[in-house]
């Protein structure tokens, strides 16, 4: 797909902050407790790793502005794993209030970045400042989906979908060529290994689906040599996967 500016970028970012905000602004202390399909996290496990993210996010930006690189989360993996849990059983308003701070940290120093520092290098995933912004579009965009809140993936947009799909292609084993159907759109084609297994149904579902969520349309069909199979195993995130 054709690679999104960064004043795209932003605007994505905006609207996605915008929506998550103001979901989150009606929730009660009930709410935040309610589990979700993720193994294991409740709404306050989501909201969480989100503001986490945000807050990452922008210490990545401000460390590569001074020339420097740190973690992404302090403590590694295990750091991520334990703010979570202990984060996840506050109240509807100290999660209000971490999120907006969180957003209100990282969104205006992406804002404020010109087109040379988008390109500074990050830690994360050995990229630079601008595969930190698509990181944080992915996290609001798909966590807001786990919050089960009237925006689930069927509400994704075309270009959020296309870019997903292309991310999450290396979530394709090597022995598959995924060839990808979507109604009303041109195909794609993720892996190049010797087994095709092609998928039809809706561009929406074929993103959850890569992405671990649930497809809402229920519209995937999975086909291998004329017959309908399974749709096939995935492997773990990029994030999980070796560079």
């Amino acid at each position: 797909m054709t690679e999104i500016s960064t004043e795209q970028l932003m605007d994505r970012l905006g609207a996605a902050a915008d929506v998550l905000s103001r979901k989150v602004a009606t929730m009660g202390d009930g709410d935040i407790r309610t589990a979700t399909e993720l193994p294991g996290w409740t709404r306050g496990h989501v909201l969480a790793h989100v503001s986490n993210v945000a807050g990452a996010v922008a210490r990545q930006a401000e460390y590569a502005l001074r020339g420097e690189t740190i973690e992404f989360y302090d403590g590694g993996q295990g750091g991520r794993t334990q703010a979570i849990e202990m984060a996840a059983g506050h109240s509807a308003a100290e999660h209000k209030a971490n999120l907006e701070a969180g957003l209100q940290r990282v969104l205006p120093v992406l804002a404020g970045l010109s087109d040379e520092q988008w390109k500074l290098p990050i830690s994360y995933r050995n990229g630079d400042i601008y595969g930190g912004g698509l990181a944080l579009w992915r996290e609001l965009v798909i966590h807001l989906a786990d919050l089960n809140v009237g925006r689930g993936p069927e509400t994704w947009s075309k270009e959020f979908c296309l870019y997903l799909i292309s991310f999450l292609a290396d979530r394709v084993p090597a022995h598959t060529r995924l060839k990808l159907l979507p109604l009303g759109l041109e195909p794609m084609t993720l892996g190049a290994g010797e087994n095709t297994v092609s998928v039809h149904g809706m561009l929406t579902d074929m993103a959850a689906w890569l992405a671990g969520r649930t497809p809402t349309m229920g519209s995937l069909r999975a086909e291998a040599a004329a017959d309908s199979v399974e749709l096939p195993a995935l492997l773990p995130w990029p994030s999980a996967l070796p560079k």
